[in-house]
């Protein structure tokens, strides 16, 4: 068998040297057809807004994916309205760009305008927050599963069992966001997995706004003074909690546990021990798969009777344990990095 299989691949070289010799050169006609099927094709971006990390570490990402590839990128920025996105959208559908990757306000608002995209054949990517109406791909964190990770974090350090109080609360961003439905779900999840064990005594909204957050929890720590840990949905909006544990003088008693893209700041908070544990989804990695699907759809197109596909960014818990010089990144190293 082993001389058979030789055989067969001696022989299969010596057809392709053949060849190869025979055309004077060895073409790769793949290369060639990639650069056909992806150069001078127009990309655009509808983000929430521009003004956060996460964005604009994806979009750095793309550009210099385009810059690179010769690719047309734009970016839309409604700047947190919906309404201003929704219309963002509708021109982009109208002036049939190419590939669009969108990120979605809530699960609803772009639903029918995503679904006129892909009948009108454009492929379309949703990043981290991801629409009712399905597409071509999906790049981002696994809301649920993230949940859960966090209420296990919370479990471990409060449970009754474990000689906690219990009590913990939550701090939503705004109801309808595909993060805050999926987390918090998953962490109740976690709590009706250890019945008796944690109590939720707050579950409030804030709207993403640090401020508001601030406001909400200095009001909850003094209602609930054995309240042992703090849930929140993103690190931009949970810096208000950490401030008002702060400033309550309960840096040490109450647990703050967050999430979000992994910038080097986040980590500095971890290290100062105003966020306890911190579970990045690496926008800088995820800026990364985002290319690598463009590079895919910008090849294959939108096909109806493919799938949809995702590639879910790996959840990363970091503590001031393990917290290490590469668990974040920095704008520098974007710079420094071909996509």
């Amino acid at each position: 068998m082993k001389k058979a299989c030789a055989f067969v691949l001696a022989a299969s070289m010596a057809a392709f040297a053949g060849h190869a010799l025979a055309q004077g050169k060895f073409v790769d006609e793949l290369a060639e057809q990639y650069t056909q099927d992806v150069k001078g094709k127009r990309v655009a971006f509808l983000a929430l807004s521009t003004s956060f990390d996460l964005a604009q570490m994806w979009s750095r990402g793309m550009e210099k994916f385009a810059e690179r590839n010769g690719i047309d990128y734009t970016v839309r920025n409604p700047n947190w309205d919906s309404q201003a996105g929704s219309q963002a959208l509708t021109d982009l559908i109208r002036d049939k760009y190419d590939l669009l990757v969108v990120q979605n306000p809530d699960v609803q608002v772009y639903r029918k305008l995503l679904n006129r995209a892909q009948k009108a054949g454009i492929p379309v990517v949703q990043i981290n927050l991801k629409s009712l109406q399905s597409t071509d791909a999906f790049v981002g964190a696994e809301w649920a599963e993230l949940g859960r990770m966090q209420a296990q974090i919370a479990y471990d350090w409060c449970a009754k069992e474990k000689g906690g109080s219990g009590e913990v609360a939550l701090m939503q961003g705004t109801p309808t966001n595909p993060n805050t439905l999926l987390m918090v779900q998953g962490v109740k999840d976690i709590i009706e997995q250890h019945p008796g064990q944690l109590e939720i005594v707050s579950n409030q909204v804030a709207d993403f706004d640090a401020t508001k957050a601030h406001g909400i929890a200095s009001t909850v720590i003094k209602q609930h003074p054995n309240l042992c840990a703090y849930i929140g949905t993103w690190d931009g909006m949970d810096l208000g909690v950490a401030s008002a544990v702060e400033d309550a003088g309960k840096i040490k008693d109450i647990k703050v546990i967050t999430n979000g893209g992994g910038r080097q700041p986040q980590c500095d908070r971890v290290r100062k021990g105003l966020y306890d544990a911190y579970i990045s989804y690496n926008a800088f990695r995820q800026a990364q798969d985002l290319t690598v699907t463009m590079a895919q759809l910008l090849q294959n197109g939108h096909n109806p009777d493919v799938k949809p596909y995702a590639i879910y960014t790996p959840l990363t818990v970091i503590t001031q344990e393990n917290l290490n010089d590469d668990s974040c990144w920095d704008f520098d190293k974007v710079e420094k990095t071909e996509f």
